[in-house]
């Protein structure tokens, strides 16, 4: 037999297994198991019982009648392109869909998948709401970029559409500065070949606000002080308190933050009421809004939605107590609504 063949049957062997179930109420679907070590240490904690669904080596039957989990924890992430494991967006996408129409209860199912992983659908959520939003033009060639660019201040940036975690965000400071990109090739638009042209904005006091939620209710805020050296911000990854204390495990996930620092914060109860709406009508179980300052005007630009969160690490300290507590009530709690 083949090298290729001897590969290809190894991971039928990986997928069949990771098919496996062991018949409990509660399957996590994930794609990066490091960021999910607290999620499944609570549960574990409590005794939940619970399979874990790992997207790169899955696969399903349409034709299976019957799933022995009656609640599906969706933790896929928009950036697991960026580990090879790209095709597993799409593919979970069809595999919420199909549970969904199966009758089976999921958390963060493809309403808020799709939200997720398109941040043109972000904004036209947010227009539709009639919530502020960073100027953006939606783009799906390289050569779209000068022309969508025309009537924004400078600088400008072009984004993603499936991101995650600031990664391919690149700023230009002009016109000429975008051409010469243009020109040069070096204009990657990511995975799915979309793009979003946007205003540079400069955060008010050099920080980013992100507000957890859970069950479409306000969870808690943080406020996330810019080193202006990068757009990655993943708060799980921060690595500083606001008065520079290092956070443990805090930068176990990816590369440290360098400059980048958090801390607990409360917004005005208009801007909870605004995100509470955005999640309820995105249909996000469990989720992060992310807004900012104009330092321009002083208004607030709501700029990402977020139907994946892994919380600030070291929340104790930080936040003053443990969300993934709240996460495994609300688990729970969903368990017993589908009985």
């Amino acid at each position: 037999m083949s090298e290729t063949g001897l590969s290809s049957q190894a991971s039928i062997a990986r997928s069949a297994a990771s098919s496996r179930s062991s018949g409990a109420a509660l399957a996590v679907l994930y794609e990066h198991p490091q960021w999910f070590v607290p999620v499944f240490a609570e549960l574990d904690r409590r005794g939940i019982a619970f399979d874990r669904i790992f997207v790169p080596d899955h696969f399903y039957d349409i034709g299976q009648r019957h799933h022995a989990f009656k609640v599906l924890f969706n933790r896929m992430s928009p950036s697991a392109h960026s580990r090879q494991h790209g095709s597993g967006i799409f593919h979970t996408l069809a595999y919420l869909e199909h549970l969904e129409l199966m009758g089976v209860r999921v958390i963060n199912g493809a309403m808020a998948f799709r939200y997720e992983i398109s941040k043109a659908a972000q904004h036209s959520l947010l227009k539709s709401l009639g919530i502020r939003y960073v100027p953006s033009r939606i783009i799906h060639a390289p050569s779209h970029a000068i022309a969508a660019a025309k009537g924004l201040r400078y600088p400008i940036v072009v984004k993603p559409n499936i991101g995650g975690s600031g990664k391919g965000i690149v700023r230009y400071e002009s016109a000429p500065a975008l051409e010469l990109a243009v020109a040069a090739g070096r204009l990657d638009l990511g995975y799915d070949g979309v793009a979003l042209v946007q205003e540079f904005v400069p955060a008010r006091g050099g920080y980013i606000t992100r507000v957890e939620t859970l069950g479409g209710r306000y969870l808690y805020a943080i406020r996330v002080h810019l080193s202006g050296q990068t757009f990655d911000l993943c708060p799980a990854d921060i690595c500083q308190t606001a008065q520079g204390e290092a956070l443990d495990n805090a930068c176990a996930i990816e590369a440290a933050k360098a400059g980048l620092k958090v801390e607990a914060y409360r917004p005005p109860a208009e801007v909870i009421q605004a995100i509470e709406r955005i999640v309820r009508t995105a249909a996000i179980d469990v989720g992060g809004i992310e807004y900012m300052i104009d330092d321009r005007d002083g208004g607030i630009f709501y700029y990402d939605v977020n139907a994946l969160s892994n919380f600030v690490a070291d929340p104790r300290r930080v936040i003053g107590f443990d969300p993934f507590e709240n996460l495994a009530d609300f688990l729970q709690q969903e368990l017993q609504r589908a009985g």
